[in-house]
């Protein structure tokens, strides 16, 4: 078997405050592109005070991975409080990584740039959820973290199922 070798690459890590509402659009940009999504991350995309509110919460944590001002991969994160204890949870809620920019570590790092912010926060751990045909994001989560066979439910607002 060949080995694979892939050309460095620099790019920084940013976890985004309320200044940084161009790279989060462009973090919603690179989620439409990779989930082949775009009416879903552009359609409704909130209003600046809304993501200025967002991104100053300390509920959501985003962190994007950017080359210069391209913005290749990110997540976004909810830190859930806890009631039996106190202590917290961190959610990835979406993590995407550009096609060209894929396997290149830049996933990891952004996971282990979440890991460290959790940990600064008091969180006793990261979760995350992967659909079990996205072998790549199964195989990452695996290679991270403990494996759990869950169900996962949604529960629609309206009785037409579409939760408008």
């Amino acid at each position: 078997m060949k080995e694979k070798k892939f050309k460095t690459m620099q790019y920084q890590l940013k976890k985004l405050n309320t200044d940084d509402l161009d790279l989060m659009n462009s973090l919603l940009d690179c989620f439409g592109e990779v989930f082949e999504e775009p009416e879903t991350y552009g359609k409704f995309r909130p209003d600046a005070d809304y993501m200025t509110e967002l991104l100053g919460s300390n509920m959501f944590i985003s962190i994007v991975a950017h080359n210069k001002n391209d913005v290749i991969g990110g997540l976004a994160a909810y830190e859930l409080q806890k009631f039996e204890q106190k202590r917290s949870e961190i959610y990835i809620y979406d993590l995407a990584v550009v096609k060209k920019c894929r396997r290149r570590g830049i996933a990891t790092a952004l996971i282990e740039e979440l890991k460290r912010i959790a940990k600064s926060r008091g969180a006793w751990v990261v979760f995350v959820q992967a659909d079990y045909i996205d072998q790549p994001a199964v195989d990452l989560y695996t290679k991270l973290g403990v494996r759990e066979e869950v169900l996962h439910f949604d529960i629609p607002l309206e009785k037409d199922g579409t939760g408008a």
